[in-house]
């Protein structure tokens, strides 16, 4: 769900050389996957009702019922204001979405969060990693590691390290050839060396077979 386009080009060849002169396992895997493909997104809102619709489904259904969401609202653009006015009216919209009532609920929590300004995008660029996700596990159905998602696939924050992601200790272990998945202790350890790249070499580690 987070792998989709992007808004601008960046260059992440210092952390790719950094990360490589730090680390010879991780060298290996960054040779083998090429230039770093991680841009920042301005589309906020979007991103996170994204995350919400592809929870629990798998990428094809979540993919289906987004468009349909999209495609509710001028141009393809939801924005918290039309989403909410539209979930309030005689129930066509979320019939359409194919939203279950308790998606429902957390899409309608998220659009009030900016709304009301308890998410105040303007300063979610500037404010600490740990800041962005105590605003956002605040809404319902968001929890940590999708805010450390959008901290690494939005904000493009260049030193997260979700380590509750299976996919990412599953690949530490397949990298190194550990014989179990490390544990988040372990894979913060590990970890440090990656310092003050983690999100590019968490990304790395994600891609490690996509070439």
């Amino acid at each position: 769900m987070w792998f989709g386009v992007q808004s601008k080009e960046c260059d992440w060849r210092d952390a790719a050389r950094r990360l490589s002169r730090a680390d010879p396992v991780l060298a290996k895997v960054i040779r083998r996957v090429g230039v770093c493909t991680l841009m920042p997104r301005r589309d906020y809102f979007v991103a996170l009702c994204k995350a919400i619709f592809s929870q629990q489904l798998s990428t094809k259904v979540a993919a289906t019922l987004f468009a349909r969401f999209r495609a509710s609202f001028p141009a393809g653009r939801p924005t918290p204001v039309r989403v909410l006015h539209a979930m309030n009216g005689d129930g066509t919209a979320l019939r359409t979405w194919g939203l279950s009532r308790q998606k429902a609920a957390y899409i309608r929590d998220l659009a009030r969060h900016f709304v009301d300004g308890r998410i105040r995008t303007r300063k979610l660029s500037k404010i600490t990693d740990e800041q962005v996700i105590e605003a956002l596990v605040g809404v319902k159905g968001i929890g940590r590691w999708t805010a450390e998602m959008f901290l690494i696939f939005v904000l493009n924050r260049p030193d997260v390290l979700p380590v509750d992601d299976l996919g990412l200790r599953e690949g530490v272990r397949e990298i190194y050839g550990l014989d179990a998945r490390p544990s988040a202790e372990q894979l913060k350890q590990l970890g440090e060396v990656w310092r003050p790249y983690r999100t590019i070499a968490t990304w790395y580690i994600w891609r490690r077979n996509a070439n």
